[in-house]
C-alpha cells in the first residue's frame, strides 16, 4: 500500500495525497489510475453499503457497485469532478448516486420500450410480501454510507497499528492492549494484562495512552490520503466520529 500522508498525524505535515494525485492529473498518469485505484479498494464496502439500500436484492447489488467501479476506474465521470471540493468521500458518495440515478433511467426505459403487455394482478393472486414499512429508526442510505465509511477506516488504521506492533516485535503487547482501543476491555483489568505482559501496571498505563495516541495519528493519516487540503483531517474525522455515533 502506497502511504502518501506522514506517521505523525500532525495536519500540515503530509504531502501530496493519493486524492490529490488523482485530481491534479484526472486519473490520466500511471501513478494517479494506481491511486485511485488504490483508494475505491480500500473503500469498497461504503458503496456496496449505499448501493444495496437502493438495490432490489443483494446479487443485483453486486452486480451495480461492480459496474460502478469498472466505469469509475476507467475515469468515466473523474473529468468532471471539482478539485476544491477535496475529499474522496464526497466525490464517491456523489458518483454512486448519478450512477445509480443513471441505471434506473436505463431500466425504466428499457422497461417502457420492451413491447411486452403489463398484466394485472388479481386480488388475492399477489405473492409479494407486501408493503414493506420502513424503519423509522433506520439510518438513511447517505447515513449507512457514512457510518460504513468510518468502520472502514477505524479497521484500516487498526490493520496498521497492528502491522506496526508486529514488525517491532510487539505483536503481543498490541493484542493484549487492543481492548483498550475498541471498547472492549470493560470486563479486563490493566493489572491482569501487566501480568500477561510481565510489566507492571504503571508501564501498561502509558503503553495503553502510546497506543491510543499512535492510532489517533494512523487514522488521521489514513484520512489525508482521501483528501486534498490538510486543513480538512481534523473536520473530516469530527464528521465520522458523529457518524458512527448516530
Amino acid at each position: 500500500m502506497t502511504t502518501d500522508a506522514p506517521s505523525t498525524g500532525a495536519p500540515g505535515a503530509f504531502v501530496t495525497t493519493q486524492w490529490t494525485r488523482v485530481l491534479e492529473a484526472r486519473g490520466d498518469s500511471p501513478e494517479a489510475k494506481e491511486a485511485l485505484s488504490e483508494l475505491c479498494a480500500a473503500y469498497y464496502a461504503p458503496v456496496f453499503a449505499f448501493v444495496r439500500r437502493n438495490a432490489r436484492n443483494e446479487d443485483a447489488a453486486r452486480d451495480l457497485n461492480q459496474e460502478f467501479f469498472t466505469r469509475l476506474l476507467a475515469r468515466q465521470g473523474l473529468d468532471s469532478v471539482e478539485q476544491g471540493r477535496g475529499r474522496f468521500r464526497s466525490y464517491l458518495l456523489g458518483a454512486v448516486k448519478h450512477f445509480l440515478s443513471d441505471a434506473h433511467a436505463h431500466g425504466s426505459a428499457a422497461k417502457r420500450g420492451s413491447g411486452q403487455a403489463h398484466e394485472s394482478i388479481e386480488p388475492g393472486t399477489d405473492t409479494s410480501p407486501g408493503l414493506q414499512l420502513p424503519d423509522p429508526n433506520a439510518l438513511s442510505p447517505e447515513g449507512e454510507f457514512d457510518r460504513k465509511w468510518a468502520l472502514t477506516l477505524l479497521d484500516r488504521a487498526l490493520s496498521m497499528l497492528a502491522e506496526e506492533h508486529r514488525a517491532n516485535g510487539k505483536a503481543d503487547q498490541f493484542d493484549a492492549l487492543k481492548p483498550w482501543l475498541t471498547g472492549d476491555a470493560d470486563d479486563l483489568s490493566q493489572a491482569d494484562a501487566a501480568r500477561t505482559l510481565g510489566m507492571n501496571e504503571g508501564a501498561v498505563k502509558v503503553a495503553i495512552h502510546r497506543l491510543r495516541r499512535r492510532f489517533r495519528e494512523m487514522m488521521k493519516a489514513e484520512i489525508a490520503r482521501t483528501l486534498n487540503d490538510p486543513a480538512q483531517v481534523g473536520e473530516e474525522l469530527k464528521c465520522l466520529i458523529a457518524a458512527l455515533a448516530r
